[in-house]
């Protein structure tokens, strides 16, 4: 026969037991949720545009980029790439460098973003056959301010090189420019995965869209 005692403290256990599981169970969701900065899909007109702060370079020289102090001046062009000294990128970073001042009289800031690290950031926004420090190209090494916009980075390919011959060892964020207004709504959005557009286009639809407005 089972005495009382050992009844109780049998349910003791499994009520301690269960406790434990659906406490640890609770505390996994709350850590999901902290550390799911991610937007589950890519931001579209109108919406809100996420602020963020990181390192960038302008003409080789790094500082910290906040988007909150440049949307204080004016609409802000953030176009996001998937790495410096590749074709494409190269392509739309010379085109921006080329219409810099148009964008400049529209009163609109550009800033790049990529996964890139400084160091390569600091070459590419002060090679005059690109950036030519016209404006500034930030780091998003981890992904975090794409996947606030909604954009899913790759993982990094072995065996990737640039035209420069080195190793590209980061991830790689497609191709989208986002157009913010300077109430920091998002006024228009262009992808190359599903727009299909060039890199070149990129530029060329954010300067008719920032003379708009």
């Amino acid at each position: 026969m089972t005495t009382p005692f050992i009844n109780k403290s049998k349910h003791s256990a499994m009520y301690l037991k269960y406790y434990c599981l659906s406490f640890l169970i609770f505390g996994f969701s709350l850590l999901i949720a902290r550390s799911g900065f991610a937007q589950s899909t890519m931001l579209t007109k109108g919406d809100a545009a996420p602020l963020f702060t990181t390192k960038a370079s302008l003409a080789g020289s790094e500082f910290d980029f906040s988007l909150k102090n440049a949307l204080a001046k004016g609409p802000v062009v953030v176009y996001f790439y998937p790495s410096a000294y590749t074709g494409g990128c190269d392509a739309e970073a010379h085109a921006f460098a080329e219409l810099k001042d148009k964008f400049t009289a529209a009163g609109a800031t550009i800033i790049g973003v990529s996964a890139d690290d400084i160091q390569r950031l600091n070459a590419f926004s002060s090679d005059p056959q690109y950036c030519a420090g016209k404006f500034p190209v930030a780091s998003d090494a981890g992904g975090e301010i794409a996947a606030k916009y909604g954009l899913t980075m790759s993982a990094p390919k072995l065996g990737i090189k640039d035209l420069r011959g080195q190793d590209l060892t980061h991830g790689f964020i497609p191709r989208t420019t986002f157009v913010i207004d300077k109430e920091g709504k998002i006024a228009a959005v262009f992808s190359s995965e599903t727009n299909h557009i060039s890199p070149t286009d990129h530029v060329e639809k954010s300067l008719a869209i920032v003379k708009g407005l």
